[in-house]
């Protein structure tokens, strides 16, 4: 599984995830921190990973515009960063599983 982290959430969950055998950028890993919606979404698409994000915006262009990539929708309210870890280390088998069955979208809340 590929995995692309959205910038409102931190780089480590990205390295967390790699710690979990999982291939996971955060958009400063690839240039993409300022970058627009529309451009973070194109690259979802063009490599075929699942974005992880708190921006409303990429569920809506999931369902406008599907492209292949997948969606984890984080709905936490403001957490800390053991927080967040620790829900995603709950959730993760969940997660996997639903993409393996085809979700689209994944709500984390």
């Amino acid at each position: 599984m590929r995995w692309l982290v959205d910038a409102q959430l931190p780089p480590a969950l990205a390295r967390w995830l790699s710690s979990q055998g999982q291939a996971a950028e955060h958009v400063a890993d690839v240039g993409f921190l300022q970058a627009s919606d529309e451009r973070i979404w194109t690259y979802a698409g063009h490599n075929h990973v699942t974005l992880i994000t708190k921006d409303e915006d990429f569920p809506t262009l999931l369902r406008l515009r599907p492209n292949g990539a997948a969606v984890v929708w984080v709905r936490l309210g403001n957490t800390t960063r053991a927080q967040l870890l620790g829900a995603f280390e709950r959730a993760l088998p969940e997660i996997l599983r639903a993409l393996e069955q085809g979700e689209r979208l994944i709500e984390l809340v």
